[in-house]
Formats: structure tokens, sequence, C-alpha cells
């Protein structure tokens, strides 16, 4: 969470608007790339088709640094960059365009993404790097997104989208009937998702082509492929929350992560069999072992239902049964079920007006303004309220801590005094931290170490500082299944402070 933001409550939550958005979309636009989930944050920025690192154009260095501020900035690690920056020089050898080339940056987020800008520039997140296994794996990844960008693949995109536009314009100024332009402008989203779809498998075959002839082993995006797919599934149901997987499927662009899985390996089996190019393990962990797992250290950390912020200097304990999500925008939590939720953000608010008089200032809809009272937090002055949607209840506290005040936004399905109650615990427990717990306070790490006789998956699981669902964590980021053996001497990944 940064130290300063706002922008909007939560998905789907109808009736909450917080004004001063974040527009982050801005950023999406400029990005070709793949998300955890198997679908693709696929937008185009007007930039130069020309794969130039050294772009000084403008919009590029404008692209760059909008995209470094929504990724948390550059993560430095002189060993992970020395790996990427050999791997991209033999799979540039190896590819259809020998002669272009390409800046690549980890992003200190932990996201599970890549992207590529159309002037070559190429971006990978630090959550990326550990889930992959070997040089295979991040090879698979790093020749996909050059494939787009010898594909073009940016520039045709855009070429839709002014057409997709076009059609609309003319379908409504030409009948004088808005609801033939939005006809039209449907038929042009489904047509462009389906042209994306298209890209991705287009790009997925020209990267396994690359990196086999670069000597990889091509059934490396198989197996990280299914490594996202199994992340994916760890992230917890959202309930009415959540979007229709279907609808998402529909008009998605990217394949679903199960298709992509056999169009890669369809495509690997046309260079080699299983197990004969080189994966590079040994040297993939070894160039990865200390590296930052999880929340950027500079936004704070989730143990279990704690949150920490050493920075801001301040911590907090969720509800019983939540899960906590840090976001570069807010600190978002929910239950299992997915009928409590909440959402922690930090603004800033005039000294001089009252938290109460907040409240009901706009930010948010639909405040009853006979719930509304100033009250005190562990002696910081606060303010809190109600306020009600069509499906959800939203216990409201904004919290005077330093110069900012931090909102917190409790949703529930179904409201009652003892919600109420847990609710008022939760706030109860935000204090400031004390300088013990600061200094104390650090990231997680990746830590490679060697099985050793009579460690099982789930002795090691137990070990990690992870709590939520630790055993499939580890199998994952070891590219196990749950019928696997580790063998004394075997290299696995784990995450420790």
């Amino acid at each position: 969470m940064k130290s300063v933001i706002a922008s909007q409550c939560g998905e789907r939550m109808r009736s909450v608007r917080l004004r001063h958005a974040v527009a982050t979309t801005l950023i999406a636009m400029a990005l070709v790339g793949c998300a955890a989930n198997g679908h693709l944050d696929e937008q185009v920025a007007s930039l130069p088709d020309i794969a130039k690192a050294t772009d000084p154009n403008p919009a590029a260095q404008r692209e760059h640094q909008r995209i470094l501020l929504a990724y948390g900035g550059a993560y430095q690690n002189a060993r992970v960059e020395a790996l990427i920056s050999k791997t991209v020089d033999r799979l540039v050898a190896a590819s259809e365009r020998p002669d272009l080339h390409y800046k690549v940056t980890i992003l200190s987020s932990p996201a599970i993404n890549a992207f590529a800008l159309p002037n070559g520039h190429l971006y990978v997140t630090r959550g990326l790097v550990a889930l992959a296994n070997d040089t295979s794996e991040l090879a698979s990844v790093l020749s996909h997104e050059m494939a787009h960008v010898i594909a073009r693949h940016a520039a045709i995109r855009e070429d839709q989208i002014r057409i997709a536009a076009l059609r609309s314009r003319v379908a409504t100024d030409l009948f004088n009937d808005p609801q033939m332009g939005a006809l039209a402008l449907a038929k042009s989203k489904i047509a462009l998702a389906t042209f994306s779809r298209g890209q991705e498998l287009e790009a997925d075959g020209i990267g396994v082509g690359i990196s086999s002839r670069a000597g990889f082993d091509p059934y490396g995006g198989v197996r990280f492929l299914g490594a996202m797919e199994r992340t994916a599934e760890l992230k917890p149901a959202a309930g009415a929350l959540a979007a229709d997987p279907k609808y998402l499927d529909f008009l998605s662009s990217h394949p679903a992560t199960p298709d992509r899985i056999k169009v890669t390996q369809a495509n690997a089996r046309q260079y080699s069999g299983p197990g004969r190019g080189e994966r590079d393990r040994s040297e993939y962990l070894a160039s990865i072992d200390g590296l930052v797992y999880g929340e950027d250290p500079s936004e704070g950390f989730v143990r279990g239902r704690r949150f920490l912020h050493p920075r801001l200097g301040f911590v907090f304990t969720a509800p019983d049964g939540f899960v906590l999500d840090n976001t570069s925008q807010a600190v978002l939590g929910m239950d299992p079920g997915g009928n409590d939720a909440l959402r922690l953000d930090v603004v800033q608010v005039s000294a001089d007006q009252r938290l109460s008089d907040y409240l009901t200032s706009g930010w948010i809809e639909n405040v009853e303004s006979a719930t509304v009272q100033d009250t005190t937090i562990n002696g910081f002055a606060a303010a809190t309220g109600v306020a009600k949607g069509d499906q959800w209840t939203f216990r409201l506290y904004a919290l005077r801590f330093g110069g900012d005040v931090y909102r917190f936004i409790f949703a529930t399905k179904q409201p009652s005094a003892e919600k109420d109650q847990t609710f008022r615990a939760s706030i109860d427990s935000f204090r400031r931290m004390t300088a013990t717990e600061v200094q104390t306070a650090k990231p997680l790490r990746v830590r490679v170490i060697a099985v050793k006789p009579g460690d099982t998956p789930e002795l090691l699981a137990g070990q990690m500082a992870v709590q939520d669902r630790a055993l499939e964590r580890f199998l994952i980021l070891n590219g196990l299944q749950p019928s696997d053996h580790l063998k004394p001497g075997d290299q696995v990944k784990v995450v420790s402070e």
C-alpha cells in the first residue's frame, strides 16, 4: 500500500464511488503481456514500432515511468539481471529478427506478469521470476514477449482499435441510432478479442520456436503455464464480487490457460521430445536465491491476518478468517465465503476538517447521516458511519494518523450487531509500531535449500513463513505435484524472512 492512495473501493460495490480515483488504466494501455490468471493484459500505446531499447522517444519514456509507478519501481538484483541478460542474448541470436534489440526491466511487484512495449522494452515482475523453476521456463516468457515485438502485434492491435471506433461512429451517424452504434461497437469488441487471442497463440508459437532454437527445453512454457494456472486457483473465492468467468473467457484477450497449455505442448512437440533441451535449473535457482518474495518492502507486509507497514509505522489485524492482499492501491481482505470484505487505503484530508464531516463529504455514496459520529481509536481521532448498497452494508472508519487519514471500509452481506463488533475489534487493533517492531520487520525472500533425509513437502511447507495454504504454495513454487516425493540433495525453494 502506497503512502497516499485514493482509488475505487472494491469490485462491483456499485453503491460506493470514491472520487479522486487513480487512473491506473492509462498505464495498462501501453502494455502487451501475460497475467497470472492466464489472461492477457494487452492494450496498445502509440509508441514507435522499432525495437530499440535506448529509444529516446518521449512517449516511450513516459510509458516506462508510468509502468514503474504502477508496479513498485524497478527491482535491482545483479544476479537475476545477469541471468536475464544472458538468456535474452541467446534468444535474440536464435530469433527471426536477430537485428532487434531489447531491454528488460524487472519490476518490484509480486504479481506474476510480463509484457512488452512495441519499442522492444520488455518487463517481467519478480513474482514471475520467483515462480519459474528453471531458465527454460523464464526463456518461454521472454521469447513470447519478444514474439509480440517481432510480429508487430501492438501496432496491428492499435489499427484494429481505430477501425472499431470508426465503425461505431459511422453506424451512429449514418443511421442516427445510438443502439445501432452500440451494436456495431459490441460486434467489433468481440472481433477484437478474437483477434487478440489469435495474436497470443501466434506469439506462443513463435516463442516456442525461438526458445527451442536457442537450445532451451521447449516444454518450459508448458510447465510455466501450468504453474500460473495452479497459482490462480489459490486466490480466495470472491463470491458476488467476482465477475462471471464465462464472460471473461468470451471477451478475454487471452486464450484460457488450459487451451494455451495444449497449444504450447503441440508446438513443443514439433521441435523435440520432453527433456531434450536445456533447463539450467541449478544456475537458475542459484541466481534467484534471496529474491524478495511477496509485497514490495516499501509498501508493508502481510503476515497472516496482520498487516505491518514499517515505513509508515502502523500495524493492524484483520478479522478471523480473512485473507489479506497488499496491493499498490490498498490493503484488501476477504473471508473465504466471500460474504465479508475490507479495504484500507490512505488519503490526505485537511487538518481543519472534522472526520465526521469527511465521511459525509461525498467520497462514498449512501452514507446514513444518523450513523455518523466522531470517536477515538487507541488515542487517534476517528469517525465512523454506515453506508448501504443493494447487496452490501459498509461500516466506515476514518482515522487520522500523522498527516494522513486512513480509511477502513468493512463490507458485509449479512449485517448484524455481532458483525459490527467484529469490525470494531479489527479497527481497535490499529496502533503505532514499536521501534523494535520496525527494526525487525523484514520482507520475505526465496531461499534455495538442499533436501535433507526425512524432509517431506509437508515438513518444508510447515517451515515456510507463509500461513495461507503453505503446502500448495510450496508445491507450486517448486513445480511439484502432490504425489511427488523429495530426494535428499534435491534443491527446492522455500519462503522465509
